[in-house]
């Protein structure tokens, strides 16, 4: 950003119509921007930078960003969205969501994180809140692949309950619009749908031509909860702890490439261009005006052909890519038993 946007906000000369960008309607019949801007990039780009990406990002028409407290960029980011919205970004053309961290989930503390959050972005309101990860199981910012909390423990039907009736409260007081979940499972999702008062509308997962995640994408929109997806690109920037000599490469992948090819863009759209088509939520980063301008028209402009999406259909490679290692808690065999992979909760 264009540092000059901070003290002058004004529509891009180049910006793309956010009336032409697609919406998904969810099951509480709000609509959310089928194209996002993710804000998880601190541990290679300042919140500054990020913070700038956001403005630059509304300016050129973006109108969905997703935060998170966790990201430690929040107040930088409220400072973004005050300018915008002072600069004449109606607050109700934005969809903003954040997350509740792991270690906010005890009674009254999912209340202080909202709050917290609000205050940081500078809303009365929060169109959409996510329980980031269905464990309370903590760990320190930056911390190594390796380390472990002794206080982590296994899901819990009775803890995760605890935490989303604190969720459906903020519902209630008007604080969000919308609830939802992340890095959910089918078995996870089955043990607590009867208990919920609220369904969650959203569940945001990890979501790539390498990853497609079939049956979690399925039981999902036969629930009506719309997926959003993470990693959309297979995330290139992503910490390097959460690298391992296994990972694929979905923008190096043949099918991708060719699609590129055809289309003379980067392969990275092309991974943008398959998850709008295909109907989940992509919330790619970056911090280039040319990337997130590519990314936002990807959704508007040259579809893939049904012969395209066909074949990046058959190019899941099973490559997960944020394995949530950190999460293990003692008695854990590895990442593995965090995501219930035989269609059992792993105790």
């Amino acid at each position: 950003m264009e540092s000059n946007l901070r003290v002058n906000f004004k529509i891009a000369d180049n910006t793309i119509n956010p009336n032409d960008v697609p919406k998904r309607k969810l099951r509480t019949g709000d609509e959310i921007p089928a194209v996002g801007l993710g804000t998880f990039g601190s541990d290679r780009f300042s919140k500054e930078d990020i913070a700038d990406a956001v403005l630059g990002a509304i300016s050129i028409g973006y109108r969905h960003i997703d935060c998170a407290s966790v990201y430690m960029n929040e107040p930088e980011i409220g400072e973004a969205l005050d300018i915008a919205i002072k600069g004449g970004i109606a607050r109700e053309e934005l969809w903003i969501t954040s997350k509740v961290w792991n270690d906010m989930h005890g009674k009254g503390d999912v209340l202080v994180s909202c709050a917290t959050s609000l205050r940081d972005l500078k809303l009365d309101y929060l169109d959409l809140y996510l329980l980031h990860w269905p464990y309370p199981n903590y760990h320190a910012p930056g911390c190594d692949v390796d380390s472990r909390n002794p206080n982590s423990n296994p899901f819990s039907v009775e803890e995760f309950m605890g935490t989303w009736q604190q969720m459906e409260r903020l519902v209630d007081m008007g604080l969000v619009k919308n609830i939802g979940t992340s890095n959910m499972t089918i078995a996870k999702f089955k043990a607590v749908w009867h208990l919920m008062r609220i369904k969650p509308a959203i569940n945001e997962m990890e979501l790539h031509p390498h990853f497609q995640q079939h049956d979690l994408y399925d039981y999902c929109i036969e629930n009506g909860i719309q997926p959003i997806g993470f990693c959309p690109i297979g995330s290139p920037t992503r910490p390097d702890r959460d690298k391992t000599d296994q990972d694929t490469v979905d923008i190096e992948d043949p099918v991708i490439i060719a699609a590129a090819k055809r289309l003379g863009v980067h392969p990275a759209v092309i991974c943008v261009k398959w998850a709008s088509q295909r109907g989940q939520i992509p919330i790619p980063f970056s911090v280039k005006e040319i990337e997130y301008m590519g990314n936002l028209n990807a959704a508007i402009t040259n579809p893939l052909t049904d012969e395209e999406m066909t074949a990046i259909s058959k190019i899941d490679k099973g490559c997960r890519l944020i394995k949530g290692q950190v999460f293990l808690w003692e008695g854990a065999n590895g990442w593995e038993d965090l995501w219930d992979n035989d269609g059992t909760i792993t105790k």
